[in-house]
C-alpha cells in the first residue's frame, strides 16, 4: 500500500506539487492552518516527487522556503495590526492546541532566535510570527530570522525524504 501511495504522489503533475509546496507552508502561519495540516507535509511530498525525478530538488526548496517566509510575513503583519485579538478569535479547537504562553516566553526571551527555533516545532511555527508581530519585534529583525529559518527548514525537510529514498534505492 505504501508503494501505491508513493507512486501516486510521484505521478502528480509537477506544477500541482510546487503549488502545494508553496501554498501549504504559506497558509500554515498566516491562517493557523498549520495546526491542522503542517506545511512540512507538502515539502515532504515535494522532496519525494523530486527524488522520483519529476522536479528538481532546488525548485522544491525554493517553493517551500518562499511559501514559508511569505506566510510568516503575513502572520507577523496580522499580529502587528490586530495584536492579541488575532489569537483570541481563533476557533476554540485551534486555541486548545496553541501554547500561546510558551510561544510568548520564547519570543520575549530569544527574540530573532525564537523565529528560527519556532520554525522547527509545528505549533510554534504557526503562532510565533503572530506573537512576534504582537510583541513588537522589529520587522527587519523578524525578516532576517524568517528568511534564514525558512530556507534552512525547507532545505532540511526536502532533503530528509530525498536521503531516505536514496538509501532505500541503494539497498
Amino acid at each position: 500500500m505504501v508503494d501505491t501511495v508513493v507512486q501516486t504522489l510521484i505521478g502528480l503533475p509537477p506544477v500541482l506539487v510546487l503549488t502545494l509546496v508553496f501554498v501549504l507552508p504559506a497558509l500554515e502561519s498566516s491562517t493557523l492552518l498549520g495546526l491542522v495540516v503542517p506545511g512540512e507535509t507538502a515539502i515532504l511530498i515535494g522532496g519525494l516527487v523530486a527524488h522520483g525525478g519529476a522536479l528538481p530538488l532546488w525548485a522544491v526548496v525554493a517553493a517551500g522556503a518562499a511559501g514559508a517566509c511569505r506566510g510568516d510575513q503575513a502572520g507577523y503583519a496580522l499580529g502587528r495590526r490586530y495584536g492579541p485579538d488575532v489569537l483570541a478569535r481563533a476557533p476554540r479547537v485551534l486555541r486548545r492546541r496553541l501554547d500561546i504562553a510558551r510561544a510568548r516566553r520564547l519570543v520575549a526571551r530569544r527574540g530573532a532566535w525564537a523565529v528560527l527555533i519556532g520554525r522547527w516545532v509545528a505549533v510554534l511555527r504557526a503562532v510565533v510570527p503572530l506573537i512576534a508581530g504582537t510583541g513588537g519585534m522589529r520587522w527587519p529583525v523578524f525578516l532576517r530570522a524568517n528568511l534564514a529559518g525558512g530556507l534552512v527548514w525547507a532545505t532540511a525537510v526536502a532533503l530528509r525524504v530525498w536521503r531516505i529514498r536514496r538509501r532505500a534505492a541503494q539497498r
